[in-house]
C-alpha cells in the first residue's frame, strides 16, 4: 500500500465522519432554518465525496466500506428538534453552533488538506482519473470551509459578548 492509498483511506473516513457530523449539527439546530438546511446539504456533498473517493479506491485495489447511509429521522432526531426549540432563545445555543461550527470547519480543513495532497500526487503521477476527482469534489470541501467561516464570522461578536 502506498501513500496515496493511505491518503484516500483517511480522505474517505473524513468525509464519512464530516458528513455524519454535518448531519447532526443540521438537526442539533433545526431551529435554525439556514443552518439546518444548509448542513444538510454539505453533508450530501460529503456523502457524495465519500463515495466517489471509494469508487476511486476500488479502481486501485482498495475496499473502503459501504457508503454512509441517510440518517432517518427516528425518536433520537424528534428529541433533539424539541430540545433545540426549547433552547432557541437562550445564549447557550449560540456558543454551542459555535462550537460545532468550529469543528465542521476543522473537519472540513482536515479534507482540503488531503484532496490537496491527492491532486499533487495526482498530478506528478498523471492520474486523470484521480485528478479528475479531486478537481470535482476539492471545491465542494472548499466551499464547506467557506461556509462555516462565515457563520463563525457572523455570530460570534453576539455569541461571545452576550455572556
Amino acid at each position: 500500500m502506498n501513500g496515496v492509498d493511505l491518503t484516500l483511506r483517511a480522505l474517505h473516513r473524513g468525509e464519512q465522519h464530516l458528513a455524519k457530523e454535518l448531519t447532526t449539527a443540521a438537526e442539533r439546530h433545526r431551529a435554525d432554518h439556514e443552518v439546518h438546511h444548509v448542513a444538510t446539504d454539505l453533508a450530501h456533498w460529503s456523502r457524495e465525496n465519500a463515495q466517489r473517493v471509494a469508487d476511486v479506491g476500488r479502481d486501485r485495489g482498495l475496499h473502503l466500506g459501504d457508503p454512509p447511509k441517510d440518517h432517518s429521522p427516528g425518536l433520537l432526531s424528534a428529541v433533539r428538534e424539541r430540545a433545540a426549540e426549547a433552547l432557541v432563545h437562550r445564549p447557550e445555543p449560540a456558543l454551542l453552533l459555535l462550537r460545532d461550527l468550529r469543528d465542521l470547519h476543522l473537519g472540513a480543513a482536515q479534507n482540503s488538506l488531503y484532496w490537496e495532497m491527492l491532486g499533487q500526487a495526482a498530478q506528478a503521477t498523471r492520474d486523470d482519473a484521480l485528478l479528475s476527482v479531486v478537481s470535482a469534489c476539492h471545491p465542494q470541501t472548499l466551499r464547506q470551509m467557506r461556509w462555516t467561516n462565515t457563520m463563525i464570522k457572523i455570530l460570534s461578536p453576539q455569541a461571545l459578548s452576550s455572556l
